[in-house]
């Protein structure tokens, strides 16, 4: 049996999955990768590199996935942890950093992740097809055209291009060294609606929200039975719409409004006689925990040393600083995102993570939740918005609804699809997996 394939590489989790390429069964294989308590159908799109393990070109190792977090952990938060590099590709800004004295590309690091994905699906399969379609946002974080590219594929691959041709054809050359050389693309939620689909017993309209960790997407599609018996047109697309934000926004919320300011945000110290404030940008960089890095410096370990010394709050100041130092962004991250995690099922949560002078002993509420994500929420609505209003359709057109990836899971982001369309006609599941399974049926219509 020949087999179709599909790679959903995201901001925060990748998935790779297989299906009967001669369309017999309608079933989706995921890849299963290692870990230390068994195996996932999820790949954190991490990348670690060791400082104590070099490779015969003297470069050092990397590996990626859950096998990086382990690593990590074990060296007890020493090396490179590497996060969201999906969210930089539109960036004319990032080009290049350095690890450990060697320069990478941000096509070469996220080719490393690619590279172990691959390694991991054919330790399953054995063989892989020679085309692979992978998923892609109706968006790119960080871009700034006006409107959306007209299609999934690319369009071009020259850097003067718009933001999303950038993006996208940094992404393929990324694919290509990570060992897939013939790739196309699809939007995600349009991957989302093939999955959706599969299960189906009849047609409909579906709306589609696919939200990630660096934007959300929809797509207005007609699917069913009979839409694959008569075979699929340009027609069943009705459209498409994405924003540049999901997950991380939310997270970074929870960061500036209840944990910054236990560690200096907002306050002031004394230097040569005037009252300044503590700079607000090295806040700017704890809102994504893997910005903490570039805090890790000589000049700015210099600041925070010289803001520390007449600083009105010390004792904060001294906090933030073993936070950088000793490399707590991870660990501090993990304790956040498990907080907004809870507070899809609870109105409050703890919030504890102590280390050193770093002392927090927090509570989050649902309700202060959700008003600090209030901006966030308009967006992801006017997005629908759009869509809708593009197509000329009402929300009372729309047969159902399906909310998938891990977002769709907090109860405001839901709240906004229950108050448009009906908690009757909403559909969820499979929220980290069913790009890559849908990727995977589509994959089955390649020439």
């Amino acid at each position: 049996m020949s087999l179709a394939m599909g790679l959903d590489f995201g901001t925060t989790n990748s998935a790779i999955a297989a299906s009967d390429a001669d369309g017999v069964s309608s079933s989706v294989v995921l890849t299963r990768f290692a870990k230390a308590e068994g195996t996932t159908e999820t790949f954190r799109s991490v990348l670690y590199f060791d400082p104590e393990e070099v490779g015969p070109d003297r470069r050092p190792l990397a590996v990626a996935g859950p096998t990086a977090i382990e690593q990590y952990l074990e060296a007890d938060g020493q090396g490179r942890l590497l996060q969201s590099l999906k969210s930089y590709l539109a960036s004319r800004l990032f080009k290049s950093t350095s690890v450990y004295g060697r320069q990478y590309s941000l096509e070469a690091l996220i080719g490393l992740i690619v590279r172990d994905l691959k390694k991991g699906a054919l330790q399953q399969f054995g063989q892989l097809p020679e085309r692979l379609i992978v998923g892609r946002p109706v968006r790119f974080v960080g871009t700034h055209d006006e409107e959306s590219p007209s299609g999934p594929g690319l369009p071009s691959s020259a850097e003067g291009g718009s933001d999303e041709e950038y993006a996208l054809s940094r992404l393929t050359q990324a694919l290509k060294l990570g060992g897939f050389a013939s790739v196309e693309f699809e939007y995600e939620p349009v991957a989302a609606a093939y999955h959706y689909e599969s299960r189906l017993t009849r047609d409909e309209l579906v709306l589609i929200a696919d939200f990630g960790g660096g934007t959300s997407d929809f797509c207005l599609m007609r699917v069913g039975p009979e839409v694959r018996a008569r075979g699929r047109t340009r027609q069943d697309m009705l459209g498409t719409e994405g924003v540049a934000l999901a997950g991380d926004a939310f997270d970074s919320k929870i960061v500036r409004n209840l944990v910054a300011p236990l560690l200096g945000r907002g306050s002031h110290y004394v230097t040569q006689g005037k009252r300044m404030p503590v700079p607000p940008w090295l806040y700017s960089h704890l809102e994504r925990w893997h910005h903490l890095s570039f805090l890790k410096t000589r000049e700015n370990i210099g600041l925070l040393e010289k803001i520390h010394a007449g600083a009105e709050e010390p004792a904060r100041i001294s906090a933030l600083i073993h936070l950088i130092e000793n490399d707590l962004g991870y660990h501090l991250y993990q304790c956040v995102e498990r907080a907004k995690v809870a507070l899809s099922e609870h109105e409050s949560v703890p919030l504890k993570f102590m280390d050193g002078p770093l002392r927090l002993d927090l509570t989050v509420t649902r309700p202060d939740f959700e008003q600090w994500i209030a901006p966030e929420l308009a967006a992801i609505s006017s997005g629908v918005d759009r869509l809708l209003q593009r197509t000329g359709l009402s929300a009372t057109q729309v047969d159902a609804v399906f909310v998938t990836g891990g977002t769709s899971l907090v109860p405001a982001v839901r709240r906004l699809f229950v108050e448009r369309f009906g908690a009757e006609r909403l559909r969820s599941g499979s929220e980290l997996t069913s790009v890559a399974s849908g990727l995977a049926l589509r994959a089955r219509h390649l020439p």
